[in-house]
C-alpha cells in the first residue's frame, strides 16, 4: 500500500530551465535529511533519524549515510528525485560546478562507482521514496516551506567571482559595485568568509600607506549595502558587530571557496583511487579561473590574495598534470604544462614538471630544450641562474632516470 502520510513541509523547485517542468514541489516529511539544509559554507551536523513511523526513510546507522553534510544530502536527494546537473544547480540556487563538486564527494564519501549508482542509493537508504520528489506527484497546494530556525528567508542568491576582474551578481544579474577601492572593500569582505573585518584592517588593506581622510569605510560599506540589496527585504548582505563588518553567513557565493571544494573533492577522489575523476574534478577547479585573479583591484591585500590565487592555479595545474601522467594521458598533461610555460615563462617548478612530462613521454631532447629556454629566460629577465629544481630534472633526464628530481607537484 502506498504511503500517504500528509507532509509536515516541502520545498519549492521554482527555479527551473527553459523546457523543465516549472513550479514543482518536493514533499518532503518534517524532519526530512533531504530538507535540512545548512547556509552554504556550513557543515551542519547531518540528519540521522527519520520520522517515527514514517516507512524507508529511517537512516539511522546506515553505511556511509551520516557522514554526508546537510548540502551533499541536499544533492543526492535531487539527484535521487530523477534531476540533471542544471535542473539541480536551478533548484538550489547553486552553479554547476558547485553542483558537480558535491555529487563528487558525495560518490566518494559513499563508496559508488557513478550517478546511476547514487539514485539507487538515494532509494535505498530511504532518502527518496518511490512516487515523491519532482518527477512524482505534487504536494498538496496548501502545503508551506518549512524554515529551519534563524535561517532567512528563500530569495536571490550573490554570487561573487574573484578569479579573475572582480564581478558580481545578483539574482543572476550582474551588478556594478562601485569604483575600485569600493570593489577592493567588498573583495577584503567576501575573502574573509564568516570572520569579521575592522576599519582598522580595511583600511591597511585596501589603501595601505595611502590613508584617507575622512571616515570613508562606512560610506563604502553604506554604497554596497544599497547596490546589493536582497529585493525588497530590508536586511542587508553585510553586517556590523561591535568589531567591524562582514558578509552574511551563507548569503554569497564565492568562486574561490567552490574552487577549493572542487579541489577537496579531486583529493577525496584520488585517495579512493578514482584518478580519472580527479582529473575531472581538478579540471572543473581551474576553469573557474578567468584571468588574473582580482586583477586591477589596489591594496596590499588585494595584490597578496592575488599572489596566492595564482600560485594555487600553477599547483593544481601540476597537480592534474601528474594524475595524467599515471593514467598514460601524456599529450594531455604536455599540452596543457606547455601552455603554461608560455604563460609563466620564469616559473621554474612549470618548466620542471614539463620537463618530467616530456621526459615520460620519451622526449628527452625536447625536455632538455625546455631547459635551456628557461635559464635564459632567467639570466635575461632576473639576472639568476636556474635553481635546484630545474637543476634536478636537467640530470635526471640525461640519466634517464625514473623518478629522480622530476619537479612533480605535490599535494595541491
Amino acid at each position: 500500500m502506498p504511503t500517504t502520510a500528509a507532509p509536515q513541509g516541502r520545498l519549492r523547485l521554482d527555479a527551473c530551465p527553459d523546457g523543465a517542468d516549472g513550479g514543482r514541489t518536493v514533499t518532503v516529511p518534517q524532519g526530512h535529511p533531504g530538507l535540512d539544509a545548512c547556509p552554504d559554507g556550513a557543515d551542519d551536523v547531518p540528519t540521522t533519524a527519520a520520522p517515527q513511523g514514517h516507512p524507508g526513510v529511517t537512516v539511522q546507522g546506515h553505511p556511509g549515510i551520516t557522514d554526508l553534510t546537510a548540502q551533499e544530502r541536499e544533492v543526492l536527494y535531487a539527484l535521487g528525485c530523477g534531476l540533471g546537473d542544471t535542473e539541480i544547480a536551478a533548484a538550489l540556487a547553486l552553479t554547476e560546478r558547485v553542483v558537480a563538486g558535491r555529487l563528487g564527494r558525495v560518490l566518494v564519501k559513499l563508496g559508488l562507482r557513478d550517478r546511476a549508482a547514487a539514485i539507487v542509493h538515494a532509494f535505498d537508504c530511504g532518502l527518496v521514496l518511490p512516487g515523491q520528489g519532482p518527477r512524482g506527484p505534487a504536494a498538496a497546494p496548501d502545503s508551506t516551506v518549512r524554515q529551519r530556525p534563524g535561517r532567512p528567508a528563500p530569495g536571490p542568491r550573490l554570487r561573487i567571482s574573484l578569479l579573475g576582474p572582480l564581478r558580481t551578481w545578483l539574482a543572476g544579474q550582474p551588478v556594478d559595485v562601485g569604483p575600485v577601492r569600493q570593489q577592493a572593500v567588498l573583495a577584503a569582505l567576501a575573502l574573509s568568509r564568516d570572520r569579521t573585518v575592522s576599519q582598522r584592517q580595511l583600511l591597511d588593506g585596501v589603501w595601505g600607506m595611502d590613508q584617507p581622510d575622512g571616515n570613508v569605510v562606512p560610506v563604502y560599506v553604506y554604497r554596497l549595502r544599497k547596490s546589493l540589496r536582497l529585493g525588497e527585504c530590508p536586511d542587508s548582505v553585510i553586517r556590523r558587530d561591535r568589531y567591524g563588518y562582514g558578509l552574511v553567513r551563507g548569503v554569497a557565493e564565492l568562486d574561490v571557496a567552490c574552487m577549493e571544494d572542487l579541489v577537496t573533492a579531486a583529493g577525496e577522489a584520488e585517495q579512493a583511487g578514482d584518478l580519472s575523476e580527479a582529473v575531472r574534478l581538478c579540471a572543473r577547479a581551474l576553469e573557474l579561473f578567468r584571468g588574473e585573479p582580482l586583477a586591477g583591484l589596489p591594496g596590499g591585500l588585494a595584490e597578496l590574495e592575488r599572489l596566492r590565487l595564482a600560485e594555487r592555479r600553477v599547483a593544481l595545474a601540476r597537480r592534474k598534470a601528474g594524475w595524467q601522467l599515471r593514467l598514460g594521458r601524456d599529450a594531455e598533461a604536455i599540452a596543457e604544462l606547455s601552455a603554461l610555460a608560455l604563460e609563466e615563462p620564469l616559473n621554474e617548478p612549470v618548466a620542471a614538471t614539463l620537463m618530467h612530462a616530456l621526459r615520460h613521454d620519451g622526449r628527452r631532447a625536447e625536455a632538455l630544450a625546455v631547459f635551456d629556454r628557461a635559464g635564459r629566460r632567467l639570466a635575461d629577465d632576473l639576472g639568476v641562474v636556474p635553481g635546484e629544481l630545474l637543476l634536478r630534472a636537467r640530470w635526471a633526464v640525461l640519466r634517464g632516470d625514473g623518478d629522480g628530481g622530476d619537479g612533480r607537484a605535490g599535494a595541491a
